[in-house]
């Protein structure tokens, strides 16, 4: 340990910035600069709890990754990250590093391959807060007034001033220091949101597979728990666990998952694979303030792909109860991304997630080509932040909705295809017409037919479907250049 500022701060001892041409050497370095901050942090936390205010201020900080490039040197242009577009320094602090092993590794991998360069690590001179530290730990920070002595006295604790979205919205290009960054969200950024997924959740950060399922409704839940045991009981699957609210953990078909006393605002259920590739069904419940609060979570997490699966109000008199409608286009009247995202964005329809849908609906329903359209519509999805809206003037809304020639209305779709645009995940809408209020059929108890009872197990399965597809392609591809902006991180 060293004291720093005349004994004013006393922090654990700050190691050389080392360069590496290894990305897993430069993980495990990541790793162990990581244990000893966060070991720290715990042991000075303990002591200051068992002893009182040590007199000093207490501090240890996150590490970083650093390179530079020199160069102009034109990189394969179909790739959308993994390089960066000129020369300068560039650097991301380092949250969670044996959580993101993977990611790190490959993201490293790919700039030392495109540029040739090496990479340094290091502490970084951003601290970490004391909160972050601990969690996941059998230590409990009390709250502010229930010490002798005020918390952030001695320990770093959470900054909301610099916890923002800067990087992924475009507003922060450059670091004081002058680097760019390296990586679409900071540490801080990235622990406040593990922290508030397993709040929001009830299971914890490290059991989310690369696949993210949406839904609105608790029937999907019960369908994904049956197709999981199903799988379980497949040792081809490549399913190997899955995991209720609370973290219960079962690994074979017959497992047992005991009730829980409360629920989370979002119950999350995770059906994993060993390489993370597995499938995340989250039910956000109701609303455009719940399907931005998941994504912008969940978003930390670098997901491969999220799709929303859920029920929407058919606009169309050719459309039935239980017929499906797959977005091509938003129309935004959630207004909760107004201000990171304003309307004027357009929100683009991504082949890759578009074509693995419709294939999947097709092979659930052993339809084809032109007989698809019996049950299905692709067209704009209006997405709305009233869920009463049939009971103002019709006059305004109907006329928007058919100017923009849109053939369903949910209250979630739009918001979370718009956080994905925002944060660079490739996302897609599949919806199930629930009730169609322009006609008379209002969503009310005994108003769903048995056909549509039916299409509640048919789509799970189509969005399932369509996930399994996305994970055989190549993450080069799924990852599109037109989610990318003019000065872009080089990580994903």
């Amino acid at each position: 340990m060293q004291d720093d500022q005349n004994s004013a701060i006393l922090t654990p001892d700050a190691p050389a910035m080392e360069s590496f041409t290894n990305a897993a050497e430069a993980v495990d370095r990541l790793e162990l600069l990581y244990f000893q901050a966060t070991r720290f942090l715990s042991e000075q936390f303990l002591k200051t709890v068992s002893k009182g205010h040590p007199g000093r201020r207490i501090r240890a900080y996150y590490p970083e990754i650093r390179l530079t490039v020199t160069s102009f040197d034109k990189i394969d242009t179909r790739l959308a990250f993994g390089h960066v577009s000129a020369p300068g320094t560039y650097a991301t602090t380092v949250t969670r590093p044996d959580l993101f092993r993977n990611y790190l590794i490959q993201q490293i991998e790919l700039l030392i391959r495109n540029h040739g360069v090496t990479v340094e690590v290091g502490l970084s001179d951003t601290p970490m807060p004391v909160h972050f530290a601990v969690s996941g730990s059998e230590v409990a920070i009390p709250q502010e007034g229930v010490m002798d002595f005020s918390l952030r006295d001695v320990f770093d604790v959470p900054d909301l001033v610099t916890t923002n979205d800067d990087i992924v919205n475009g507003v922060m290009t450059r670091y004081d220091d002058g680097s760019a960054p390296l990586a679409p969200f900071t540490a801080q950024r990235v622990d406040y949101s593990l922290a508030r997924l397993s709040h929001y959740t009830a299971t914890d950060p490290t059991h989310f597979q690369n696949h993210v399922l949406f839904t609105n409704y608790q029937f999907y839940v019960d369908e994904f728990e049956a197709y999981a045991r199903s799988a379980l009981a497949d040792p081809t699957s490549g399913y190997t666990a899955f995991v209720a609210t609370g973290n219960q953990i079962i690994t074979t078909p017959d497992g047992v998952i005991q009730p829980v006393a409360k629920m989370p605002q979002m119950p999350t259920y995770h059906l994993k694979r060993p390489d993370g590739n597995g499938i995340t069904l989250v039910n956000i419940g109701v609303g455009p303030s719940n399907a931005k609060t998941a994504t912008d979570h969940i978003a930390v997490l670098r997901p491969h792909a999220w799709l929303m699966v859920g029920h929407c109000a058919g606009l169309r008199n050719s459309q039935s109860l239980g017929d499906f409608v797959l977005a091509h286009a938003y129309l935004r009247e959630d207004h909760v991304l107004d201000d990171d995202l304003p309307v004027w964005v357009p929100i683009p329809a991504l082949a890759e997630i578009q074509i693995a849908l419709e294939k999947a609906v097709a092979e659930v329903t052993q339809l084809e080509g032109y007989e698809l359209k019996r049950i299905m519509r692709t067209g704009t999805v209006a997405t709305i932040d009233n869920r009463n809206w049939e009971l103002r003037d019709q006059s305004g809304p109907v006329r928007r909705l058919s100017q923009s020639r849109a053939v369903a209305l949910d209250m979630e779709s739009a918001t979370i295809a718009a956080n994905g645009f925002r944060f660079r995940v490739p996302y897609g809408t599949l919806l199930c017409v629930s009730d169609k209020p322009l006609h008379g059929e209002l969503k009310l108890p005994g108003m769903a037919s048995d056909f549509y009872k039916t299409q509640v197990s048919r789509h799970l399965q189509i969005g399932i479907r369509a996930m399994e597809r996305l994970r055989e392609t190549p993450i080069e591809r799924l990852h599109s250049r037109k989610l990318r902006s003019f000065e872009e991180t080089a990580f994903l």
